[in-house]
């Protein structure tokens, strides 16, 4: 099976190129075969509330052109500039990583990858923000 295979929980609710669906009563997997689809699970979105934190904006961002809500050029500088603000506080190692990979799928318009590589920053800028409370 090739593509994006989605793996819901009972209930659980996705949004795919604007239209929301939900799943059954069983656990379920759907194997997404159209390449460029806009997929976002619902469970993982940010709301505009939530967005209080820089990693947190700039998945916003991406979130947002997931969602239909924005345009992908219109949105590319946006992301690309709060990638690279983000490259100058979150220097190790694994951050640059996933903050390159994220540049390369903001380039490559796959922002389902754009948001998974950020979404794997949420947990350093908590443990940052936590650390600079203290």
């Amino acid at each position: 099976m090739s593509g994006l295979v989605l793996k819901l929980g009972p209930h659980e609710r996705v949004l795919i190129n604007g239209a929301v669906i939900e799943n059954g009563d069983r656990r379920s997997k759907l194997a997404i075969m159209t390449p460029n689809a806009n997929i976002l699970r619902l469970r993982d979105a940010i709301h505009p509330e939530e967005a209080t934190t820089p990693v947190r904006r700039v998945c916003y961002v991406a979130q947002l052109v997931l969602s239909g809500d924005a345009d992908a050029d219109d949105t590319r500088q946006q992301l690309l500039r709060g990638i690279e603000q983000l490259s100058q506080v979150l220097t190790d190692p694994d951050s640059r990583t996933l903050l390159t990979q994220a540049s390369q799928a903001v380039m490559a318009e796959q922002h389902y990858q754009v948001l998974k590589c950020l979404r794997g920053l949420l947990p350093r800028e908590e443990r940052l923000l936590a650390a600079g409370r203290a």
